[in-house]
């Protein structure tokens, strides 16, 4: 019998996932559903995770954050790894800089760093 491996829909260190920071969730969630029909998947009273077009089974393409002031530089960008680890080790090498983690959230292990411009972006790999 052959082994037939899934493939996972997500590229190593490829732009994955966008996060918007938003200062009323309720009301962000109003305006994309009503926009551009955007389903949302609850993960209590400060995030809300922007369900993919493509259904349910598809991973989320992004969120939507509570927070008092919207990031600087805009979006966040996160970005997939299949060896966070290395990713790290990858960042620092290159002269970016850690700025937190890496942390476990449900899903996975995320960290947070700097570009030498001062762009902040994530990294995330399944658990």
């Amino acid at each position: 019998m052959q082994h037939m491996t899934q493939l996972s829909p997500h590229r190593h260190h490829a732009i994955d996932y966008v996060e918007l920071t938003v200062t009323d969730l309720e009301q962000a969630k109003r305006f994309y559903t009503k926009a551009f029909g955007w389903r949302f998947n609850d993960y209590g009273p400060g995030y809300a995770g922007i369900q993919s077009p493509q259904g349910e089974a598809a991973p989320e393409v992004g969120g939507l954050r509570t927070g008092q002031e919207v990031r600087a530089g805009g979006p966040f960008l996160l970005l997939y790894s299949t060896d966070l680890d290395r990713s790290v080790e990858a960042v620092k090498n290159a002269g970016g800089q850690v700025v937190n983690g890496p942390y476990e959230f449900p899903g996975g292990r995320r960290f947070h760093f700097t570009d030498p411009s001062g762009n902040e972006l994530g990294v995330w790999a399944e658990a």
